[in-house]
């Protein structure tokens, strides 16, 4: 299922491919740079082998083959400007490299996904997949469900009051708290520093948003950290990454994508007006 892993002759004719959009920006004293683009991976990957074993996406009969692309790592993180370790491409340059890369597949690839881990990367696919729309290619993107990616009511993983599958409130677990380092204690337990782990802001990130704007994350949390992430586990990691790629394949198998390209969950029949 991975792309990168394959010579050009084993690729397969119009397949879905899931592309892992992530960043490579602070996360705190105790989790590494590239943790959006890890969870964002993994995600993606995730969801690949359940709609596989599901076979949920048919064309003409036969099962439409997965890939997950490599992931896009620099991306936009001009919030954590000021803290070491940080690279960010701005919103800008994002939607150029995010139009790009769907118009330089469009000779093999079918439907095209982004799997999006980085709340600062919204505004840049929005604005990417809605001009790629608009051009008549078959591409949507989606919200991972964890920290800040999230912060959106009805995101994958958190139901419309924004709580995620363990019951926190998603906009006072937006970065590098409680949600994300338990997905990196399941994921890359070698890479989690728990002993650094401390309490950050813990207030809605609505109310955080202004100073954020006017002064970047450093403004708010001089560690980085919005939530608390002094009582996140392995196991609560595992539990989370299930329910969000249960949620998230279920957006690309049956999913409709917004005036953004944004794959929102279908409404029923009993739900319509």
């Amino acid at each position: 299922m991975a792309l990168a892993a394959r010579a050009w002759p084993a690729v397969p004719t119009a397949p879905l491919v899931l592309v892992p959009v992530g960043s490579c920006e602070q996360h705190g004293p105790h989790l590494p740079l590239t943790t959006d683009t890890t969870i964002a991976v993994a995600v993606a990957e995730g969801a690949a082998e359940h709609l596989r074993q599901h076979q949920h996406l048919r064309q003409h009969g036969a099962a439409v083959p997965v890939l997950v692309a490599p992931p896009v790592i620099y991306t936009a993180s001009g919030e954590h400007q000021g803290f070491p370790g940080t690279m960010s491409i701005g919103t800008q340059a994002l939607r150029l490299l995010l139009v790009e890369l769907v118009r330089s597949m469009r000779d093999w690839s079918g439907p095209i996904v982004f799997v999006n881990a980085h709340g600062g990367n919204l505004r840049g696919l929005a604005e990417a997949v809605s001009q790629l729309r608009h051009e008549g290619h078959d591409v949507a993107w989606l919200a991972s469900g964890a920290g800040r990616d999230s912060a959106s009511r009805g995101s994958a993983g958190h139901d419309d009051a924004g709580h995620d599958d363990a019951g926190r409130d998603a906009a006072t677990d937006s970065h590098a708290g409680f949600t994300e380092t338990s997905l990196m204690l399941h994921l890359a337990p070698e890479q989690v520093r728990m002993r650094r782990a401390q309490p950050g802001n813990t207030a809605p990130l609505a109310e955080l948003m202004p100073a954020i704007a006017a002064g970047g994350v450093a403004a708010v949390a001089p560690s980085g950290v919005l939530g608390d992430p002094t009582a996140a586990s392995a196991r609560a990691g595992e539990e989370l990454l299930r329910a969000i790629i249960e949620n998230v394949s279920a957006l690309i198998d049956h999913g409709e994508p917004d005036q953004h390209g944004r794959l929102r969950p279908r409404l029923t029949a009993e739900r319509q007006p």
